[in-house]
């Protein structure tokens, strides 16, 4: 007799959205995964790749034990003790004989969704002490934490669409319908933006491309890419040339205005839709709808953030909310109240800065702890002190997300010594010396922690294991543990407490993240305090509620999450008045056959990893070049071509897809494929190939403020080469 089928409940770690599962267990094997619909928070909603963990957990191409790279390239198994062994000795010995800083990390973005390995990364970057720390982060985010640290004096002080109540929706360079929202934890999207037009607010898309979400909206303006700091900082000069800025709020909140409205004033609609691509009456009725509206909130990212002008427009998409009045406002720009204050414990673990140090080669500033990715490659390959030789990557895979991959790819392969802490065999765990495989997500317990703080809604939710994980499986948070302590550290990365926790483990004491957890959410807005009798929350309570506690809708009001001493939002920092002007004496471009190439993704992708679940790459090719009609003419291609991509730093093959949905000017790849190098190790990615669209982005054009890499709007020529042939033919 079968055992019987248990149902179990977890929370989806694949992306943003946080989605509460049903997971379906026989024995300890997973045999399916539904939405939970008790869940506090996506009551029931669940994506495809939610849907696919089984056959995720199950990937027989899934490393379940430390592997070795052999003189011959082939990879055989070890034990733990001697691959974390290896990896600590190999590490220390590189850096004491070249320094700290000759040891770069890379962590991917699955770090940010798992609260164990999240809160054992500063005790990796503690036990280091490298200033070579770079993530995926530092690709899209980085200019979405500077604009908050100049604005708020936190770079984790996000303020979100209060989507369920405004009545005009601005989403720049967002596909919220794809991302699930991003840096927006919002649950069934599409549900939430269809009840937004159906109470007869606006929904406005402005993007290159006339993205899924824009299929929804009431309006799409085709913006050129890195056009949208120009298009915004225009709407908000018209909302101070008509005196339609809100005077009262910005003089009890903020300083700086007079300085900002001197730098805005040669950004009249004219200029700006030079600079844009959007004309000025476009420009002007917008900015007026968006002051007009009963409410009004403008959100934008990573087609912002990762373009020439990020930082200035990630800034100036607050700036637009603050000067109309909509920041803390029902309806307009709000900020979470999770029950662990995620802005005020990175500020107290360090997290929290920008430009504290530099990269050596080209002095890009770090931003949230992070140099800029695009660094990687120039620190390995020029010599002198503080040279690159060895490389940690955790959950990441930077030959395929940073620009230039094919120039990473081989510094990566002439370094000395390379660890990787991931489950799969990829384009750049290939290269390393030894890989650590983490178990699954379900095998682990979840906390809501870093995405609670930009949540649509107040939730927290504590979830025990699913499955059991294997006998020879660690965490991620164990992995990072452990190893810092055999490099000399500990599980908080600040000398005093990890001298402490060495002392106590001698003793028998084992220190797990659930503890900083528990401490966070008693200390935290909702928390206990410790005191005895107390009806507020602490780690215990929160297990016991295994749907998750409901901590209400998020409040209108912005005290609790401006940090700057003077205690008021800070409008004209000298880093963005300067970007200001930077913009302003930019060129219009000038019309060529040059094209400029922009990203997108796909809701059955998650970045790079998920390639190899077949559910996921199923049906049709979804790694072809979108090209408007009026291009594919005057080049001479046909749909379904093959043409050829050039940039600066690449040439290669792409497949086409003609539509109309780009803007003219405008090409698409998509974001995470170019699997042909690994289809030994991952054999349903490696018959699904694709091209990475990083090979083609350029490492040496970052953004002016952060350095951050520019992914969007890339220079590129595109000719005919002859009809495409399928990988089967």
């Amino acid at each position: 007799m079968s055992e019987a089928v248990t149902t179990r409940y977890q929370v989806c770690e694949l992306c943003e959205t946080g989605c509460g599962l049903a997971v379906d267990v026989q024995g300890e094997r997973l045999v399916g995964v539904r939405g939970n619909e008790q869940d506090v928070f996506s009551r029931g909603f669940i994506c495809p790749k939610g849907l696919a963990l089984p056959e995720l957990e199950h990937d027989p191409d899934r490393l379940k034990s430390p592997v070795r790279r052999d003189a011959s390239g082939a990879f055989q198994r070890i034990s733990w003790d001697e691959a974390l062994s290896t990896t600590a000795e190999r590490l220390k010995s590189i850096q004491r004989r070249f320094g700290r800083d000759s040891v770069a990390v890379y962590m991917g973005t699955p770090v940010v969704h798992k609260y164990g390995a999240l809160l054992m990364r500063g005790a990796l970057l503690g036990a280091l002490k490298t200033k070579n720390s770079t993530s995926a982060g530092s690709q899209d985010t980085s200019t979405r934490f500077a604009a908050s640290y100049f604005l708020y004096g936190s770079a984790f002080s996000t303020p979100i669409p209060d989507l369920d109540r405004t009545e005009y929706f601005l989403c720049i360079g967002a596909n919220p319908l794809v991302s699930n929202g991003s840096l927006l934890t919002a649950p069934n999207m599409r549900a939430r933006l269809r009840a937004l037009r159906e109470r007869g607010a606006k929904l406005i898309v402005v993007d290159p491309r006339r993205t899924e979400t824009a299929e929804l909206a009431s309006e799409h303006v085709a913006v050129l890419p890195g056009g949208d700091a120009a298009l915004l900082l225009g709407m908000i000069q018209v909302l101070i040339e008509r005196g339609q800025t809100d005077t009262a709020w910005i003089e009890r909140h903020t300083r700086g205005f007079e300085a900002l409205a001197r730098h805005l004033r040669s950004f009249t609609p004219e200029r700006a839709a030079q600079l844009s691509g959007v004309s000025a009456d476009t420009i002007r009725r917008l900015a007026l709808e968006f002051a007009q509206a009963s409410s009004s909130v403008a959100y934008a990212r990573v087609g912002v953030c990762n373009n020439a002008f990020g930082t200035l427009a990630s800034y100036a998409v607050d700036v637009l909310n603050i000067v109309a009045g909509r920041l803390g406002a029902a309806g307009g720009a709000l900020f979470a109240k999770p029950a662990i204050d995620l802005p005020r414990l990175a500020r107290m673990v360090g997290a929290d800065g920008y430009a504290r140090w530099h990269s050596r080669v080209r002095r890009l500033p770090e931003t949230a702890g992070d140099i800029p990715a695009s660094t990687l490659a120039e620190e390995m390959e020029t010599a002198g002190e503080g040279q690159v030789r060895a490389l940690v990557t955790f959950a990441g895979n930077p030959v395929l997300s940073t620009p230039n991959g094919g120039r990473l790819a081989r510094a990566v392969s002439k370094l000395e010594f390379m660890v990787s802490i991931d489950p799969y065999i990829n384009e750049t765990t290939r290269f390393a010396d030894v890989i650590l495989p983490p178990c699954g997500a379900l095998s682990e317990e979840h906390v809501d922690l870093f995405f609670a703080n930009v949540a649509a809604r107040n939730v927290i939710r504590w979830t025990k294991p699913a499955i059991a994980r294997g006998a020879d499986e660690r965490t991620d948070w164990e992995i990072l543990l452990d190893l810092s302590y055999r490099l000399g550290g500990g599980p908080a990365g600040m000398a005093p407490v990890d001298w402490v926790a060495r002392q106590a483990r001698k003793m028998g004491f084992q220190f797990t993240p659930a503890s900083i957890a528990d401490l966070a959410i008693r200390m935290g807005p909702y928390g206990d305090r410790f005191l005895p009798g107390h009806k507020g929350l602490n780690g215990a309570k929160v297990r016991a509620s295994e749907h998750g506690v409901d901590l209400g809708p998020l409040e209108p009001g912005i005290e609790h999450r401006i940090f700057h001493k003077h205690g008021r939002i800070e409008l004209s920092p000298p880093a963005l008045l300067a970007a200001i002007t930077e913009l302003s004496s930019t060129s219009e471009r000038a019309r060529t056959d040059e094209l400029l190439l922009i990203g997108r993704r796909d809701i059955r992708s998650n970045n790079s990893w998920m390639h190899n679940v077949t559910k996921l790459v199923a049906g049709r090719d979804r790694c072809v070049l979108l090209v408007h009609p009026s291009d594919a003419a005057r080049i001479g291609i046909a749909d379904g071509e093959s043409a050829t991509l050039q940039s600066r730093v690449h040439r290669g093959e792409v497949r086409v897809q003609i539509t109309d949905e780009m803007r003219p000017g405008v090409v698409s790849l998509p974001h995470g494929w170019g699997h042909a190098e690994i289809a030994a190790w991952q054999r349903v990615a490696g018959a699904h190939p694709g091209v990475s669209a990083n090979d083609w982005t350029d490492d040496q054009h970052v953004e002016s403020v952060v350095g951050q890499s520019i992914l969007n709007g890339v220079p590129v020529t595109l000719s005919r080469t002859g009809t495409f042939a399928s990988p089967s033919a």
